[in-house]
């Protein structure tokens, strides 16, 4: 699944093509995503300008001069760019049709993403909720510790929880995890304050990081320029359970929390 630093990189390769850019017409060849695609979404992007592309948590947010187009990618999106006419293949849904010549073609093999229309998207149901984005100065140790009081759940998936800080899904949780030598397995609310400030640190790093070298190529994910992450290359213990720890030589152990595959070094991380 696409995480916080392919849904950036996305943003970041679409939005210069997208932002000052008059859309011309939306085609919608199949319209069954995880909630259908608004009938009238020709009706009501066709025209418009495209004043901004913004993320929030793992949602684009394209907006227009009246109103926001809210995308997910579900499991195996993507949104890339590409010359205006160019056939449709299996799987692509969605044409987002520009005067420049260009157009967003959605591809979603899984249909588990989404697009749809709103005029107020921070106050929308699916993001009115979220906490904090992690790389702004209103997520930090201190939040985590104090959210982390009396919780007996294991730290991996609080600090997954999306109203803790958005974005910390399992690639890059487990990753700073090993980062701050904390054991994922740990209970939330016995890890101290001084724990904290150190993963949030880590959390920050390794997510400005893997947005740096655009996201991780994990199945089917590519950016919005059709060029595919190189952070695979960098991760330390995310899907190598049973081969030796890079810090240690210790061979890292496969445990599942939260429903989730975790990878961990019992060595480096207590």
């Amino acid at each position: 699944m696409p995480e916080l630093p392919e849904v950036e990189t996305t943003r970041r390769g679409i939005a210069p093509y997208l932002e000052g850019q008059r859309v011309s017409r939306v085609v919608v060849r199949d319209r069954r995503l995880r909630w259908p695609i608004p009938e009238d979404l020709d009706v009501r992007l066709s025209g418009q300008r495209i004043v901004s592309v913004e993320r929030r948590a793992k949602y684009l947010l394209i907006n227009a001069e009246v109103g926001t187009l809210i995308s997910h990618l579900g499991m195996s999106g993507n949104l890339r760019l590409v010359e205006l006419g160019l056939p449709a293949a299996k799987h692509e849904h969605v044409d987002i049709e520009l005067e420049s010549g260009l157009m967003l073609r959605y591809t979603d093999p899984r249909r588990f993403g989404a697009m749809l229309w709103s005029q107020d998207p921070l106050g929308h149901e699916l993001l009115v909720r979220l906490g904090p984005e992690p790389l702004t100065d209103l997520f930090d140790g201190e939040r985590l510790f104090q959210l982390s009081r009396g919780r007996s759940m294991a730290v991996k998936p609080f600090i997954m929880d999306n109203a803790v800080v958005v974005g910390v899904g399992n690639i890059y949780a487990t990753e700073a995890l090993f980062a701050a030598g904390i054991d994922p397995r740990r209970e939330a609310g016995g890890i101290s304050r001084a724990r904290y400030l150190k993963l949030a640190i880590e959390i920050k790093r390794v997510l400005a990081a893997a947005i740096e070298r655009g996201g991780t190529t994990l199945r089917d994910f590519i950016g919005g320029d059709g060029q595919p992450g190189y952070f695979q290359q960098e991760l330390f213990v995310y899907g190598r359970g049973g081969e030796a720890c890079k810090v240690c030589g210790t061979e890292l152990r496969d445990v599942k929390l939260g429903q989730r595959a975790s990878v961990f070094c019992p060595r480096c991380q207590r």
